[in-house]
């Protein structure tokens, strides 16, 4: 047995405990003092905790072994491609499935299906991250090969989502300032970071540094406009069928 695989895992499980313990302290004040939850109740939120122990610490030691490694080599070999350009459509695809992959996009979808009452479906919203992930992929890889700074996509970027705001509901807007945080969670800020440092490394007259970086900017402001996006249409629709039931609503009335 490869035996180097857990090499590391103890300060990886160090950490992990360092930043689940304060969780754990101050539910259990709460316990103490409010909740005063049932016996089953507890052991039931002990096993959760367990679980998130033991999860954290083996997904980040594959972080450590496996998607950082993998990721700044796919990046390198890429990088080297005579026509850089086949890139854009393979970071779509990319982009698209890693939000498939992203665990706290999975808790986002679930919650706001169930706060909203299924009003807004959560494939829905999953295609709509998606798709907004990927095109932030497309374009961060042609801030690579342009050499374009920075500040030409995230301020105007910033400026559109202030202004989509006034046309988008309220709930809509909750959500996409969520979606933009949950979206760059550990699987984007692992596998993705290091694809497009190694993808800079090898691109002549690009610095890792300065280009590789800056794409979880991106990719957090992609989810942003995309669901507000989403919200505008979600709005219009509403509108239309309003203005539908008015209608025949009115002609019901005349009918009488």
């Amino acid at each position: 047995m490869n035996l180097h695989i857990f090499e590391g895992l103890g300060s990886v499980m160090v950490e992990v405990f360092s930043a689940l313990a304060p969780l754990a302290a101050l539910f259990m004040f709460f316990q103490l003092i409010f909740l005063k939850l049932p016996k089953k109740r507890l052991i039931d939120i002990g096993i959760g905790f367990l679980l998130s122990f033991l999860g954290l610490s083996i997904f980040l030691q594959g972080v450590h072994i496996g998607f950082l490694p993998v990721g700044e080599l796919m990046g390198q070999k890429l990088g080297v491609l005579s026509n850089k350009w086949i890139l854009l459509p393979i970071g779509f695809i990319i982009g698209f499935f890693v939000i498939y992959a992203e665990p706290a996009v999975s808790v986002l979808i679930n919650q706001v299906e169930k706060v909203s009452g299924g009003y807004i479906p959560g494939k829905i919203l999953l295609y709509t991250l998606s798709i907004g992930v990927g095109i932030a992929i497309v374009i961060a890889f042609i801030r690579i090969f342009l050499g374009i700074s920075l500040w030409y996509f995230i301020l105007p970027g910033y400026i559109i989502a202030l202004i989509m705001v006034k046309f988008s509901s309220k709930t809509f807007t909750s959500i996409a300032f969520d979606s933009g945080g949950v979206a760059t969670g550990p699987m984007t800020a692992t596998f993705l970071l290091a694809l497009f440092v190694g993808v800079a490394s090898v691109t002549e007259g690009r610095d890792p540094l300065l280009d590789g970086f800056g794409m979880v900017a991106l990719v957090a402001l992609a989810p942003i406009l995309s669901v507000l996006t989403l919200g505008i249409l979600f709005g219009r629709k509403e509108r239309k069928q309003n203005a539908g039931d008015q209608a025949s609503t009115k002609a019901h009335h005349h009918d009488r």
